[in-house]
């Protein structure tokens, strides 16, 4: 998403609307929401925990980050230790949460930042990995007080129908970034640009919400072109996505007599890079694996049995494995390709979520 600096004069918004700040800082000092993350009404926000909440926040859910980042800083507390700590740490404590070039450039951005410390604007906060415009003026605006606002999902539902914007999304973001530059002009939002933004967020979290919007609970209902046209259920209008892809594969659950598991380590680059996996064949596109051929490229030769398959979504595909389990008396990880470790220290690896699944299927576990 777009972030937004204000020009120096304000010009007339999209059909002569004005975004009524007051009101809306007033609902939010009365509703904020209470995150780990977010500094309480008069304290300053700490850089740290502002940008590791962003980061974590990209194409995730609050509900969904919570508990991250609480782990997360009560193992790294700072940005030194963060930057201490080995990538393969990291990435563990990340499994689950998705999108895992984040935590690597979490990681790089850590070690930049424990030597040269947070900038304050935008273009040079854009120079740490894994910052785009949308994060930089997030971080800018809520840790620093800079006047840039940050255009989000919410934000851009938000103001899509606050000026009922007839053009479906994607195409109508440059008319909602262009509002949100004309509204980031006025002298309300200049005063407070934290909560400003973070009231934004907050109303198209809980109020301006996606299918049902509370309307009649709404700090700018009065000013709502979409309320008084009733368009609210229906806008932001969006354009129609291609159906996903469909990707098939086989992984294999191996154990050893001690009941060690076999895991490898995906490759340092591409989807998943560097997150640890069960072995298994190739994600192909078009046709799922006939039984035969996954186990002709299993790790070895075992009484290998079907014990179902998972399905996982990404962002660009959908994915259905087949999962077999086998077992033997030993095998050599090191000539496998692979490490070993224990059954039940599995939730201590870097899985991520898809391979977590195929974890509680041979294990049975809900």
């Amino acid at each position: 998403m777009p972030a937004i600096m204000p020009s120096p004069a304000p010009r007339s918004p999209p059909g002569g609307a004005a975004l009524a700040w007051p009101a809306l800082l007033a609902w939010y000092d009365r509703a904020r929401r209470p995150l780990p993350w977010r500094a309480s009404s008069g304290e300053t926000a700490d850089p740290y925990r502002v940008w590791l909440s962003e980061i974590m926040l990209q194409q995730t859910t609050v509900a969904a980050v919570i508990p991250y980042f609480v782990r997360f800083t009560q193992r790294f507390p700072t940005v030194a230790a963060l930057a201490a700590a080995p990538e393969e740490e990291v990435l563990a404590l990340w499994a689950g949460l998705g999108y895992y070039a984040r935590a690597r450039n979490l990681h790089r951005a850590a070690k930049m930042l424990a030597t040269d410390g947070f900038a304050r604007m935008p273009a040079d906060l854009r120079r740490l990995p894994g910052i785009g415009a949308y994060t930089a003026a997030a971080i800018a605006a809520i840790a620093f007080g800079v006047p840039a606002l940050a255009v989000d999902g919410n934000v851009a539902r938000v103001l899509a129908r606050y000026l009922a914007i007839m053009t479906p999304l994607p195409a109508a973001m440059a008319e909602i970034t262009a509002a949100a530059a004309n509204f980031a002009t006025a002298a309300a939002f200049r005063a407070r640009p934290g909560d400003a933004t973070q009231a934004l967020f907050d109303l198209g979290a809980g109020i301006c919400v996606k299918s049902t919007p509370r309307c009649p609970e709404c700090p700018l209902q009065e000013g709502c072109m979409a309320r008084r046209r009733g368009l609210a259920t229906i806008l932001p209008r969006r354009t129609a996505k291609a159906p996903r892809p469909e990707r098939f594969g086989a992984q294999f659950w191996l154990t050893d007599a001690q009941g060690a598991v076999l895991l490898r380590r995906r490759a340092a680059r591409g989807l998943l890079a560097g997150m640890v996996e069960l072995p298994g064949t190739v994600w192909r596109e078009g046709r799922p694996w006939a039984e035969a051929e996954a186990l002709a490229v299993a790790p070895l030769k075992a009484e290998w049995r079907k014990i179902g398959a998972v399905r996982h979504v990404f962002t660009h595909f959908a994915l259905t494995l087949d999962v077999y389990a086998g077992a033997v008396a030993a095998f050599s990880a090191a000539d496998l390709g692979g490490f070993a470790r224990p059954a039940a220290a599995l939730a201590e690896e870097a899985l991520p979520s898809v391979m977590r699944k195929c974890v509680r299927m041979a294990t049975g576990a809900a």
